[in-house]
């Protein structure tokens, strides 16, 4: 059995939630395969750090006395928007030694300082990804996915999306099965597949300035069955389709026909997770028409077919007692 050898980087001002998260799931396999990951913690100086909880985390030893070596782990937080040039300078030159380089949340800022994201996919919290893509033009930026690989290198979104891509990595490394076991020792779901978004479709969007607009988006989430095509949308906004289409583009950020697929989308998979209901009548619900382009629509956009979906994200029923 080959034993993985995972190094966390610790600094003041970390998010602890990115380290216990992913640590919580890569000793859980430990638990059931002895052997499998060996981890160990490493700060600037060897020295104790304070996440931005306030809890203090104690390492095992100092970068300079550490060389990563299979999986190298690097959280996010507070700590990222003025990080330490040791720790910059440590990553630049021994992240390339590691089999696999992997950052939680903002921690993709601290690669991308360390120009370990040039010419690569990557991704971080929602909130983040404009600022990445402007600061490091070079990364290309995804600022939907939970997580991105490209090739050795994985990014992950904010917080518990750092569980995801953990489990992720067991799956690929020990199997399925021991993955679906630390998820439900977990109390969390196997893993959502990594192009699933970071939030909702209302979050993904802005709020347009204008009255009219507002009511339309807010009668496209209530009535993803309707008819919502540019000329019937325009009519409810009381404009014509050509102003109401660029206008809805200028104050939402998308145009009406990707952000009704958004709330379709949307609908759909919350059908899934917290209804009984069929296939077939899910997407007559959510204004597919039929089930073939309601599939579509989910591997296009997630990955997996709305049959697929249900089996990962519908939680099981509770025993009766």
């Amino acid at each position: 059995m080959e034993q993985r050898d995972v190094l966390v980087v610790l600094f003041d001002g970390l998010q602890s939630l990115d380290v216990s998260g992913p640590v919580e799931v890569l000793s859980g396999a430990t638990l059931t395969v002895p052997g499998a990951y060996r981890i160990r913690t490493a700060s600037p100086d060897g020295a104790p750090v304070r996440a931005s909880s306030g809890l203090t985390l104690t390492p095992d030893l100092a970068l300079r006395d550490a060389t990563p070596q299979h999986t190298l782990l690097v959280p996010g937080g507070n700590g990222t928007r003025a990080p330490d040039p040791r720790l910059i300078d440590w990553l630049r030159m021994q992240a390339p030694h590691a089999r696999r380089t992997v950052s939680v949340c903002s921690g993709a800022l601290l690669l991308a300082e360390a120009g370990l994201l040039d010419g690569r996919r990557a991704t971080t919290h929602w909130a983040l990804c404009e600022t990445l893509a402007r600061r490091f033009p070079a990364v290309r930026v995804e600022p939907e996915p939970i997580y991105v690989q490209d090739g050795d290198l994985f990014t992950s979104a904010g917080v518990t999306a750092g569980i995801d891509l953990a489990l992720a990595l067991v799956e690929q490394d020990l199997g399925r099965d021991l993955a679906l076991d630390i998820a439900r020792h977990l109390v969390v779901f196997l893993r959502r597949p990594g192009n699933q978004t970071q939030f909702s479709a209302q979050l993904a969007a802005q709020t347009a300035e204008r009255r009219p607009l507002r009511d339309v988006q807010q009668w496209i989430t209530e009535n993803p069955a309707a008819d919502l095509s540019v000329d019937a949308l325009a009519a409810r906004a009381g404009l014509s389709p050509r102003h109401f289409a660029r206008a809805f583009r200028d104050e939402v950020g998308m145009t009406p026909g990707r952000y009704v697929d958004r709330i379709r989308l949307e609908a759909a998979r919350r059908r899934l997770e917290d209804t009984a209901d069929g296939i077939e009548e899910v997407s007559r619900h959510c204004g597919y028409g039929t089930p073939e382009a309601m599939r579509r629509a989910f591997i296009r956009v997630l990955g997996a077919a709305p049959a697929e979906y249900r089996r990962r994200f519908q939680p099981a029923p509770v025993p009766a007692v």
